[in-house]
């Protein structure tokens, strides 16, 4: 079921440059989400921006959800600037929970790859594995230290973390399908199933590292997104069974079925 609500936003705060953290209530939208979904922002009352802005859904609460965005144009620029006052909560109009998400192996240890601001479905999948006692391994990267998102949040779950940073900041220095690769070994593949999030390239390296060692993969692809039911056709990606729409039959993907090049 998809519900369009008005959501009353109850915190926006900036948790790294350029990276905010924005949570609403809901009435019925948190309570029919899973990881990996996604909603469509309006995020402004006016007719400009005209289109919708897609956001994974990060955390589930009891009485709504949050989101993760990267101020990177006018429509993020516009939730940014979003101020929650004493008895004065905005309203944001949204659409949701949109497309399909991950797919739990209850009999498989999770291994999750992160790469950015893929950390922030990640999270809403690894609470759904805590709920349902599967041992899981988080593996997060990103460019610097401070663009590593919500690793204080995995850490009061207790997710067994691994960091790399490009610039050696923090964790390892290299990428983080490098990262995975060297561990690899300690886990085995028979027994595991991929979960990643984050830029193409990256899930680009992961889908060979899984495919090599024969380890299933599922991947969250980050495409724009502008209707988010499939109608307009501006989110198409190529797979091995022809053109598929990410909103609508992803964002969530047998890794193996991208056409990564």
């Amino acid at each position: 079921m998809i519900y369009q609500e008005k959501c009353a936003v109850i915190e926006n705060v900036n948790i790294a440059p350029d990276y905010f953290k924005l949570t609403v209530s809901s009435k019925n939208i948190h309570k029919k989400a899973k990881p990996g979904q996604f909603v469509e922002i309006r995020v402004s009352g006016s007719s400009a921006p005209l289109l919708r802005r897609p956001f994974s859904i990060h955390k589930i609460n009891d009485d709504g959800f949050s989101v993760i965005y990267h101020v990177v144009g006018k429509g993020t620029k516009i939730l940014s600037e979003i101020i929650v006052r004493d008895g004065q909560a905005p309203v944001l109009d949204m659409i949701g929970p949109l497309g399909n998400g991950f797919t739990i192996e209850k009999h498989k240890v999770a291994v999750l790859i992160a790469g950015g601001c893929g950390s922030a479905p990640l999270y809403c999948l690894e609470e759904e594995l805590k709920k349902k006692g599967i041992e899981s391994h988080f593996f997060m990267g990103a460019t610097t230290k401070d663009l590593l998102l919500c690793g204080s949040d995995f850490t009061k779950i207790g997710t067994k973390l691994y960091v790399s940073t490009d610039d050696g900041t923090c964790g390892e220095k290299c990428t983080v399908s490098a990262l995975f690769s060297s561990y690899i070994k300690t886990l085995d593949p028979k027994k595991c199933v991929i979960y990643t999030c984050g830029p193409k390239a990256m899930m680009r390296s992961v889908s060979d590292i899984a495919a090599k060692h024969n380890i299933p993969c599922q991947a969250s692809l980050e495409e724009y997104m502008a209707c988010g039911i499939g109608a307009c056709l501006g989110c198409v990606v190529e797979t091995t069974s022809g053109n598929k729409r990410v909103c609508k039959d992803g964002p969530v993907f047998d890794a193996k079925e991208i056409i990564w090049a």
